[in-house]
């Protein structure tokens, strides 16, 4: 087992890699053994089960989105900061196809709390303040947020864009049309 190199850490970032490569959908605990050149069962003394590996990648996945975020966020604010932190969801769910669906992976409520999801919701609640959206919108506010990022993501990923040119900027204008209705969002 040394040998291989087989710890939690490089288990959990090789099934990442593969993810993207293969698809979260097609990862097995058989295919990331295979690429550490072991038996499945030799995987075992460092996981539980297939779902732990599933967790585990969408686990990471959150936590490198979180960062690029954080990153791009840094020293925004308004449009500024909403274009920033789309075009860093965009950017990993093209450079990262595998990992991005894992992180819209459902998990436990006591695990996701302990996740960098509480990091994403954070940046998205600091965007809408600048927007004066008001707190009690602001959940109606992240999950139409989410509904752009994610559905625009998926759309793309699955190749529903693949035939018609100037994704580039629909993706321009749908932000700009949500800097719009976020500026001018409705209160109850």
């Amino acid at each position: 087992m040394a040998r291989a190199g087989v710890t939690p850490e490089r288990l959990t970032a090789v099934a990442a890699e593969l993810a993207d490569e293969i698809g979260f959908e097609n990862l097995t605990v058989s295919a990331v053994a295979g690429r550490f050149g072991v038996s499945v069962a030799s995987l075992y003394s460092h996981i539980r089960n297939a779902e732990e590996v599933r967790v585990r990648v969408a686990l990471l996945a959150l936590a490198e989105m979180a960062d690029a975020a954080a990153e791009a966020l840094a020293g925004r604010s308004g449009k500024d900061a909403l274009v920033a932190f789309a075009d860093a969801y965009r950017t990993y769910a093209r450079t990262h196809p595998g990992r991005y669906t894992a992180a819209r992976m459902r998990l436990d409520p006591q695990t996701a709390q302990a996740s960098a999801a509480i990091r994403h919701s954070q940046m998205i609640r600091s965007i809408l303040r600048g927007y004066d959206v008001p707190e009690a919108e602001h959940d109606h506010a992240v999950r139409f947020m989410a509904s752009i990022f994610h559905g625009f993501a998926a759309l793309e990923a699955s190749g529903g864009f693949a035939y018609s040119p100037g994704i580039d900027a629909s993706w321009r204008r749908a932000l700009d049309a949500l800097d719009v209705t976020l500026s001018a969002w409705p209160t109850s």
